[in-house]
């Protein structure tokens, strides 16, 4: 028989440390010989990104190659991507653009020294050339994004010599393609004579509408290119070479992101798979990828709605092939013959890098993002949960009941919840082992993690629901959901908080300023004020409202009336403000502002400023504290026991 307590105070062996301290951002990864590269964060060195070696036929430790002071991390668009290439010559070396100057260096495998490739460029020391999406060019030469703040941004797709030379002479990178406000996705044809890239102008974000572009390539001057895919309301990803003349890319004209070809020869463009499924998504960072090129017959692509699977995609005919393996997500990285790279999660697992045969589908961990795997007795099981709102439409969750072998409420009493509001707001919740979830269901909380509409997984028109309508879709989903699950005996309707971080910790505060089912909220670096927001923020997001909320300032009138800032007096639940001192994203002002009127009214809340942290917390000390912080928060308010330090509201 379980042993019976308050829900919240259940003991849990999940504590904030583990989930810190066991938890490390995992990248991009590639074969190397006998050997594998993977893309690793630090949370014990501040969550420096370094690269780290591996045997592929052992269970040996890795070998880190990029030392400190050093961090593999690029800032083009601030949320970076695609920041390192193996050239694996002669002389084995990666390039790797480093964070604090946005360098590029060239570092010999042998070796433990960098060389820089590119020159220095600053202004109070912030770097105002960056450099990312570093991919195979000519003889002697990386392709890249570069970024160019000196003035009105402009990016450029760049072809940067390996020798050195452009480390003091800004004038030996070579500027491929016209300047255009964004750029992505360069890749040299195999036989060297032409080039593809996408672009994108503001106000439009990379799910919203691109070009893709095609050029013969030169050794002289800006290369001439054309366009050959997208346009408006089409957003074109991943342009990628199956041969010397068929171009593979992702397109979203259909409603949804399937795979076409474009053939050199004839100017055909093919639509490979008709499905209503999704085989991209939103390109946050730079250089993500959702599918290879097996060859010229074969792509391997991921693709589903709120799970995904691995499947091959045959150019030529057309047909989807299903590989059954046992993960919630897959993202293949590189290819070695029938051994696959890929990045996966599982609700067992978590995120991993996954060595597969896709062949007989054998499988084995290369290296994970959760260290030491919780006891499998603290993990809770996944609902897929739907709802319908007050439109009619279908709204998307993902429910963790509270779950702890052993252990149960009280009788007659529900479990208070905690509703998780994901970033973006154009990203997507999906199902996956998360210490951070399992650290409260493991105490008796549930978590309910909703995609409300302007979610990604779900199509274009999902995408779509939340155009000028932010803030109020996304509240009024969310609070669907939570409504569903008070109305279905599930939650107790006294104990419903809420927390999300960024654009989440936006509807976070929306949803407490215009509804009244919370009866507590935590932001993480949350947006308050639209106004601030498109005034203080950087130039990749900084015309994002125009679609989410309208033009401004033509629209000034509704970023207002829309902001918390400017209605906390209808906030009436206790507020936790979580916030990092060098956010460039999110400023503080943005939650400051917030700490400060509710203050003024007599709200009971907490405001923490963490320094050294940006958009994100990456140190091992200031995640355990946000978390612990957080749990002691609910406590107090939801009225249960727990085993961390009490915090003080103002």
């Amino acid at each position: 028989m379980p042993q019976h307590m308050p829900h919240g105070s259940w003991p849990s062996t999940i504590s904030a440390t583990q989930v810190a301290a066991g938890t490390k951002p995992l990248g991009a990864a590639c074969f190397f010989g006998d050997k594998l590269i993977v893309q690793e964060g630090l949370p014990s060195e501040g969550g420096r990104m370094t690269l780290v070696e591996y045997d592929r036929h052992s269970q040996d430790e890795g070998r880190t190659l990029i030392d400190a002071p050093y961090n593999v991390r690029s800032r083009v668009h601030e949320y970076g991507g695609a920041s390192w290439l193996l050239l694996a010559g002669d002389v084995p070396a990666v390039v790797f653009a480093n964070f604090s100057d946005q360098r590029v260096y060239l570092q010999l495998l042998a070796d433990q020294t960098p060389i820089a490739l590119t020159p220095q460029s600053m202004v109070d020391a912030d770097p105002t050339l960056r450099f990312a999406e570093l991919v195979p060019g000519p003889a002697g030469h990386v392709l890249a994004i570069m970024e160019d703040l000196r003035g009105e941004p402009v990016r450029h797709i760049v072809e940067i010599p390996l020798d050195g030379s452009a480390s003091e002479d800004l004038a030996a990178i070579r500027l491929l393609s016209s300047p255009a406000r964004f750029v992505a996705g360069p890749r040299l044809s195999p036989n060297g004579e032409q080039l593809t890239w996408i672009s994108w102008e503001h106000p439009n974000m990379p799910w919203d509408s691109t070009e893709l572009h095609l050029a013969e390539y030169s050794t002289q001057g800006f290369l001439q290119d054309t366009v050959i895919a997208g346009g408006p309301e089409i957003s074109v990803l991943q342009p990628e070479w199956a041969d010397d003349d068929r171009l593979a890319f992702i397109s979203d004209s259909s409603g949804w992101w399937n795979p076409y070809t474009y053939q050199l020869s004839s100017g055909r463009t093919v639509r490979l798979v008709d499905r209503a499924a999704e085989f991209a998504g939103p390109l946050w960072q730079v250089g993500t990828g959702w599918y290879l090129s097996q060859n010229p017959q074969t792509l391997l692509c991921s693709y589903g709605t709120g799970t995904t699977k691995l499947a091959r995609v045959h150019t030529t005919t057309g047909g989807l092939e299903d590989l059954d393996l046992p993960f919630a997500r897959v993202r293949p990285l590189d290819l070695d013959g029938n051994w696959l790279l890929a990045r996966t999660s599982s609700l067992t697992n978590g995120e991993e890098i996954s060595l597969i045969n896709i062949e007989t589908l054998e499988h084995s961990c290369v290296t994970r993002s959760i260290e030491q795997l919780p006891d499998p007795q603290m993990l809770p099981e996944v609902e897929e949960f739907e709802c319908v709102n007050e439109a009619g439409q279908t709204v998307h969750a993902l429910l963790y009941k509270p779950r702890q072998v052993g252990y149960a409420g009280l009788e007659g009493e529900l479990p208070p919840y905690v509703t998780f509001v994901h970033g973006g707001p154009t990203s997507q919740a999906v199902a996956t082992l998360s210490t951070s979830i399992a650290y409260y269901t493991s105490r008796g909380i549930g978590v309910v993690d909703v995609n409300y509409g302007g979610s990604t997984g779900y199509g274009r028109n999902y995408r779509n629901r939340l155009r000028g309508a932010w803030g109020v879709v996304d509240v009024a989903d969310t609070v669907t959901v939570i409504k569903a699950l008070i109305n279905r005996g599930l939650a107790d309707p006294q104990r419903i908080g809420i927390e999300g971080g960024s654009a989440g910790g936006w509807t976070v505060l929306c949803a407490l300023t215009f509804s009244d089912v919370f009866t507590a909220g935590i932001s993480r670096y949350g947006v308050s004020d639209l106004v601030g927001l498109v005034q203080d923020t950087h130039d990749f997001e900084s015309q994002y409202m125009f679609s989410l909320v309208g033009p401004y300032p033509e629209a000034a009138d509704l970023y207002e009336k829309r902001a918390p800032i400017n209605h906390v007096e209808k906030i009436s639940c206790p507020v936790l403000l979580l916030q990092g001192d060098e956010d460039k994203v999110v400023p503080p002002a943005q939650s400051q502002v917030v700490a400060d009127a509710l203050a003024k009214r007599g709200i009971p809340h907490a405001y923490i400023l963490f320094a050294g942290e940006q958009h994100g917390f990456r140190q091992s000390v200031n995640i355990i504290k946000a978390l612990e912080s957080s749990l002691a928060f609910y406590a107090q308010i939801f009225e249960f026991e727990t085993d961390v330090p009490d915090i003080t509201l103002s």
